[in-house]
Formats: structure tokens, sequence, C-alpha cells
């Protein structure tokens, strides 16, 4: 079953439960954004999404003490058996007595944090975008190069694992060898990981499973990382034309969204720890605004066109 129990969240953002009789693993959210039910605390239900978690604020929670006994009582037992999957009190505001007996017979969980509405909100939903975001599993390896996510794909035995390896050696972070699981954060970002139970060993055939942050430390691993760049290898194919200049950016896709893609030849003598390296550092200069490749051809292009007038006054 996919979506996030409310028992995980509670651990996540370090929240009080005041409900301690209802199971929290059975109940789980399965939309990223919340809602502070205002509105509904004043009798309007039209277009109420209950299936989000509801965060009472320092509003709400004043506003349910202007109420006198009977109406607060009808609010809060309509908004309780609308089906809403839980409800946090924020600012350390506890709620009443009324309240927690009611949400106790409806199975609805109360929690508490002492963080502010702002803050827990926006905890909150950047948390459930990441857990609830759509997720594929592909083959390959997940390394943070100079801040830059550079997944490395290829067919199995090509080197991929001897290169994170020689990276890591390098000073860069392993995130996930042999699996990475990729998640569409945004249209614009992903964000890849490794399934718990490889997280941080790496594969070497011939010598077997490693521990990398045993061998090399804490400081040589990463649990996620923004996927921003691919590099494929491949068998060197002298008869396949490869690009020597890099003018036009090659893309590969994942979940809908594209990644800049660099299909790298491979052949001995080779290293290509240091030409991942240098491909992310590339990376780095084009996304502060300069392109080596575009310079070189408005080089040749001027050259070219001092040449040609320098023939015509001839």
């Amino acid at each position: 079953m996919s979506g996030v129990t409310i028992t995980a969240l509670i651990k996540k953002m370090n929240l009080q439960l005041l409900t301690s009789d209802i199971d929290t693993d059975k109940i789980r959210l399965f939309h990223p954004d919340i809602n502070r039910p205002a509105l509904q605390l004043a009798g309007y239900y039209d277009s109420f999404d209950k299936e989000r978690i509801q965060i009472i604020g320092l509003v709400e929670y004043n506003f349910l003490k202007t109420l006198d006994e009977k109406t607060h009582i009808a609010m809060v037992d309509r908004l309780l058996k609308s089906g809403i999957p839980g409800i946090v009190f924020s600012r350390g505001n506890m709620p009443d007595a009324h309240l927690l007996s009611m949400a106790e017979a409806c199975g609805v969980p109360i929690m508490v944090s002492e963080k502010t509405t702002s803050q827990l909100m926006y905890e909150i939903i950047r948390w459930l975008n990441v857990e609830l975001a759509p997720t594929i599993t592909i083959h390959g390896v997940l390394v943070d190069v100079y801040g830059e996510g550079v997944l490395i794909t290829g067919e199995s035995g090509i080197g991929k694992s001897e290169t994170a390896l020689e990276l890591i050696k390098r000073g860069h972070r392993l995130v996930s060898d042999d699996v990475v699981e990729i998640r569409k954060v945004s249209d614009d970002t992903l964000v890849g990981s490794a399934p718990g139970i490889t997280r941080h060993f790496i594969e070497l055939r011939g010598i077997g499973i490693i521990d990398v942050k045993t061998l090399f430390g804490v400081e040589s691993v990463k649990n996620t990382q923004s996927i921003d760049m691919v590099i494929n290898l491949e068998d060197w194919n002298k008869d396949k034309e490869y690009d020597r200049l890099g003018l036009e950016d090659q893309y590969t896709e994942f979940l809908g969204n594209k990644v800049i893609c660099h299909n790298i030849p491979i052949r001995p003598g080779r290293n290509v720890a240091i030409i991942v390296e240098c491909a992310a550092v590339n990376y780095r200069q084009k996304k502060m605004g300069y392109n080596a490749a575009r310079e070189l051809y408005n080089r040749v292009q001027a050259n070219l066109n001092r040449n040609s007038s320098d023939d015509e006054e001839e």
C-alpha cells in the first residue's frame, strides 16, 4: 500500500501524540498538501478536502475559544466526523477534553507540535512532497560530485561501481550503488536515494560487498541527492560518431523530467572518474553562464570573419 503513515509523520516532525489508543500505523496520508480548517470550524464545508492533514494554528485555536460551548462542540464534532486523517496543533497549544474524547471515539489522532504554524506547514508539505512523489527504480550508481548529482548508468559489468569508488577516494560522496530510487519531487527536480537494505554498500566484482561508510567515513556517503546529470558508460565503438564539441545538450527522461545526458565511451586508458569530475564542473560552469564549447565556436567564427575580411581587402 502506498502513502505515508501518521506514525512516520509523528517521528519525522517530532510530534506529541495525545490519542495514544489510536493505531497510527493504520492511518495513511495520500496527499502532500495540508489544510487549516478555519472555514470548516465556521461551518463551511464546500470544496473541503478531507484527505489532508489538518493544522490548528493560533488563529483557529483562538477562534474556537470565542465560540459558546454548544457551537464549539458542534463544530468540533462535525470536523472530526468528516473523515480527516488527523489534526496537529501548532505552537504547543493543547486541545480541550471534549475534542480529545471525541477524537478517540472517531479514530482521529490528535498531535501537538512546538513549532510555529508557518514552519510546521512548510516542513510537513516539503517532506510529504518527497515521500509521496512518483517513484521509479533503475539500475545505476548515484554520486554527489562537487554538489552535483551524477547518475552513472550502463550495462552490467562496465565499471560503474569502480568509477564510484574512485570518485569516493577523490573526496566525493556515494548516494546509491546498483539500485537507485528516483522520486519526482517537482517538474524540475528529481531526487535519488538508495533502498534502505543496500544503503552505503558497494559491490565490487572479485572482492564482494564493501561498506563505504565504514571504510571511508561518514563524509563519504549521503542519503539523498538531486539528479542533475546522467553519465551513460558504453563500450567504445569505432564506427560510432561521438560528440566532440558539446554545442548541443543531449537529454534523457525520467518520470517526465528531462536530465542532461553524456554518453561516455569506455576503452583502456580512460580515467572515467576524472571525466565524470570534469563533466560535473563543466555543468556548474554552464549554470553560471559560461559555455566552453560556445566560447570556442565564437572564437572560430570570429577568426573566420577576420580572414574573410582580409581576403576581401587584398
